[in-house]
């Protein structure tokens, strides 16, 4: 068969499609069968997506945002039937396009497994072409709305069933460097601030501004938590209820705060020098850094926050993370710190008196994984 070929052969079946709301039990699955297929096959809009999706989706939309939107007020102005004579021929030309490009080599014991919003008729259509060609095709029951409900539940119960141990201290005193050189060592960590796209503070954003939405974010830690053995430690540091713009699901958050506590201990100048290495994306980008230091003028005013500008102009980056520290972090942590941190009293202190990477490591080597 051509690939010319593809779209004439299958308007006639997708258009069938669009009388019928679900296919028989045989051709879907659920939730929990996700790791049963080969291809997750999200055939909702470019935006729905981006939104939102299951992990390791690829996005094969069968109406784009500007059609979806056509026909969907086909539907409401003139009549459902108008709306799925256009709907059809869209479908139709679409899953055409995806079978001649993305889905073209894919060889004949593929198995995916496709999903809309509610697992209506988007989604069946696909499934049932792609089981036409002879593919193993599934079509997700309930849809995304089924999936994001699972990971809500799950969200609520998961926390409650790990072992959560949290790394606290002061700003620089290297909990995300620990965190992640517990993870070297084979070590379960819930690493919040890289699911989240920000380091937790003022300065804290990455490099391109962006985070992901709350139900991404949220879908992120669903795979995370989902991921992690019960019977085993896991390891997170202390965060507020948000990091960025974005907030810790409560469930979560509870959990967090009841967890069994280590306070990293470090001089001064040894958090300074990590501050200086770990923050070099600001370095490397004085006028961003100077645009963010302006954020700190409702607490420090306009002319403590243009000294500290003037440092980034001059470069004197390590006089800036040591007046940063002392005059705003600190201060801060004192004030309010990890006092939501239920075991904070009984924290188990771990001493370090440098945070390179060699001291990173052996700190790591001490805590139980």
């Amino acid at each position: 068969m051509s690939r010319k070929a593809v779209s004439v052969i299958f308007i006639p079946v997708i258009s069938s499609v669009f009388h019928v709301a679900s296919h028989p039990a045989p051709f879907s699955a659920t939730v929990d069968q996700l790791g049963d297929f080969d291809s997750i096959i999200d055939v909702r809009s470019p935006s729905e997506f981006a939104e939102d999706h299951v992990p390791g989706a690829i996005n094969c939309p069968v109406l784009d945002d500007e059609e979806r939107a056509r026909v969907g007020t086909l539907y409401k102005q003139v009549s459902p039937f108008e709306a799925r004579k256009v709907g059809a021929a869209l479908v139709s030309r679409n899953i055409a396009k995806h079978i001649e490009n993305q889905l073209f080599d894919k060889p004949k014991g593929w198995k995916p497994l496709v999903y809309c919003w509610r697992g209506g008729q988007r989604s069946g259509a696909m499934t049932l072409v792609l089981g036409q060609v002879g593919w193993a095709a599934r079509r997700l029951e309930g849809g995304y709305k089924a999936f994001r409900q699972r990971v809500l539940d799950d969200l609520e119960t998961l926390p409650r069933s790990l072992e959560l141990n949290i790394l606290c201290g002061p700003t620089g005193s290297a909990k995300t460097a620990v965190l992640e050189a517990l993870a070297e060592r084979g070590g379960q960590i819930l690493h919040l601030e890289a699911l989240a796209r920000h380091r937790g503070s003022v300065l804290g954003g990455e490099t391109d501004g962006l985070q992901p939405g709350q139900k991404a974010f949220e879908t992120a830690l669903w795979a995370a938590l989902t991921a992690l053995d019960p019977a085993r430690p896991v390891w997170s540091e202390s965060e507020s209820r948000r990091i960025g713009r974005l907030h810790v699901p409560a469930a979560l958050f509870e959990a967090l705060r009841n967890g069994r506590c280590t306070r990293i201990e470090a001089p001064l100048a040894a958090r300074v020098d990590h501050l200086v290495e770990r923050y070099a994306h600001l370095i490397a980008d004085p006028g961003a850094f100077r645009d963010k230091l302006a954020r700190l003028v409702p607490q420090h005013g306009y002319e403590r926050v243009a000294a500290w500008q003037a440092l980034v102009t001059r470069g004197a980056w390590r006089q800036l993370a040591t007046e940063l520290v002392n005059d705003h972090y600190d201060p801060a942590y004192r004030k309010g710190g990890e006092g939501l941190y239920l075991q904070i009293d009984e924290a188990c202190p771990l001493l370090l008196e440098a945070l390179d990477a060699d001291a990173l490591a052996g700190a790591a080597a001490v805590l139980p994984i």
